[in-house]
Formats: C-alpha cells, structure tokens, sequence
C-alpha cells in the first residue's frame, strides 16, 4: 500500500516538472523600436462649414430618441427632419441603413422653431406627410 502511495506521489512530481519543463522561460517583451520625431506637413487652413454630423438609422430607433441622444432634447426632432428632408417623406417613418445628417450648428431661431413644431404639430399618422410638417419645412 505504501508503495501505491509513493508511485503516485512520483507519478504527481514527474507530471509537475514536465509541465514546468514544457512551459518554458517566460518571453520577454521585444522593445519597440524607437521613433524619429518628424515634423508636421503645412496644412492649408479651411474655412470653417456647418458642423454636422451623420447618424446611421438601427432598428428601433425613432427621430425622438436621436433627437434627445444628439441633441439633449427630443422636441428638436424637426431639425433631423428638416435636414433630412431628401431622405425621410413622413417624420414618422425612418429605416435601419439610412444615414442621416444632425446639424450641430442650429440657430436658437431655428431650435425654437423645431420645438414649437413638436409641441403643437397636432395628430399624426404612419406613412402620411401631415400639412403641419409639410408648413414647418417650408419656413
């Protein structure tokens, strides 16, 4: 019986140092290599545009919730229709894939407009454009 306990106690040590033997030397990390300074390039100025930025339409998504993700506020939702105007034909319907511009750069004029078009733009139906949203576009 003993010796039962023995060889499996050598059968253990020999199994442990294989595995130790096999692991090998931890690698050390290769050094990066060192990087030249380099001195930037002139860049031409450009003139200052419109700040905008595009948003890709998910599944589930609504111009409310992009709204309120982009702007903080999800009555401005008319500001993604109006700048989107080509690509959404009824402010209650937008698709996963289109792509849409936020104009970042909005007039307080123009915030105030798009909040007060949401807050009174009156019922509203899928797959209609309503006379309402057809008159906030065309201010």
């Amino acid at each position: 019986m003993k010796f039962n306990k023995m060889l499996k106690l050598t059968g253990l040590l020999g199994a442990f140092t294989l595995a130790v033997g096999c692991a090998g030397p931890a690698d050390k990390p290769e050094e990066p290599a060192a990087v030249e300074p380099t001195t930037p390039a002139a860049v031409e100025p450009v003139a200052p545009t419109s700040t905008s930025t595009s948003y890709e339409v998910n599944q589930g998504d609504h111009l409310w919730g992009i709204s309120d993700s982009s702007y903080g506020n999800p009555y401005k939702w008319p500001l993604i229709y109006k700048a989107n105007s080509d690509k959404i034909k009824d402010a209650d319907l937008i698709y996963p894939g289109q792509v849409l511009d936020i104009d970042s750069d909005a007039s307080d004029a123009d915030s105030a407009a798009a909040i007060n078009h949401a807050k009174t733009r009156g019922s509203w139906s899928i797959g209609v454009t309503e006379d309402s949203d057809t008159a906030y576009l065309a201010q």
